[in-house]
């Protein structure tokens, strides 16, 4: 098995994926790589069992109505959402409420946060692998699914807090995370890339998401039942493991 981990940024710029190649007991850290852009990402998708991407793959089921009533000056699907409960649902979908319940994390609004760009970005993206490899299900039940690094972190036992950032702190935090993870596994060959690891929290989150599409392929993730199952069909469903970090073996 060979997983693809991709932290979507805007732009190609901080945009990071990795590939990890997977044997019966080991796993190995084959690509690595910075600034990439969108043709890569597809040629990388085309030569992996599963990609994790770690940016919202849809919008709220709630947001179509609102904005095309708005749009036709039809005050009945707007005045729906008329305060901040309504709001809220505008703003998150199901599988963000269900990341909050589950880990105490709160995603990034796709509609009202600073993932709108990216996620319009992850747009075109599933568009171009559309077109090679024919749609992906937005649900994860395909070879594509989204993936929330800091979840997957803090559901394994670490503090994925604090080492984002270009500043001391941060690259001091980066590094003890990795050393943490490095002990924690021993499996996991770094393949030469540790260094580039250790400066960079984009291509780190790039390795995690990678781990949890591991995750993922193996049926070791949370799923949705009953109306979120729907739901995610449309919006999509950020996959948190249901396994230790050790269970990925």
């Amino acid at each position: 098995m060979r997983t693809l981990g991709v932290d979507l940024a805007a732009a190609s710029k901080k945009t990071a994926v990795a590939v990890i190649d997977w044997s019966d007991s080991l796993a190995r850290l084959t690509h690595l790589s910075l600034d990439v852009d969108d043709q890569e990402i597809v040629d990388l998708f085309g030569a992996c069992t599963m990609t994790g991407v770690d940016c919202p793959v849809g919008w709220p089921d709630a947001l179509i109505p609102f904005l095309t009533g708005h749009r036709n000056f039809d005050g009945g699907p707007v005045l729906a959402h008329d305060g901040i409960a309504g709001r809220r649902l505008l703003a998150y979908r199901d599988t963000d409420r269900f990341t909050t319940a589950h880990t105490g994390l709160i995603p990034l609004s796709v509609s009202a946060d600073r993932l709108a760009h990216p996620a319009m970005r992850c747009a075109v993206i599933q568009a171009k692998i559309a077109a090679i490899h024919g749609p992906q299900q937005r649900d994860g039940s395909g070879r594509l699914a989204e993936v929330y690094p800091a979840a997957s972190l803090k559901i394994w036992g670490f503090n994925g807090r604090g080492y984002k950032g270009r500043g001391i702190p941060e690259a001091d935090r980066l590094g003890l995370l990795l050393a943490a993870f490095e002990e924690r596994a021993p499996w996991l060959d770094l393949g030469g890339y540790r260094d580039r690891l250790a400066g960079s929290d984009d291509m780190f989150d790039a390795v995690i998401a990678s781990l949890t599409a591991r995750a993922v392929a193996r049926g070791l993730t949370l799923q949705p039942d009953g109306g979120q199952a729907e739901a995610a069909r449309s919006e999509g469903w950020i996959h948190l493991p249901s396994c230790a970090l050790d269970g990925l073996r």
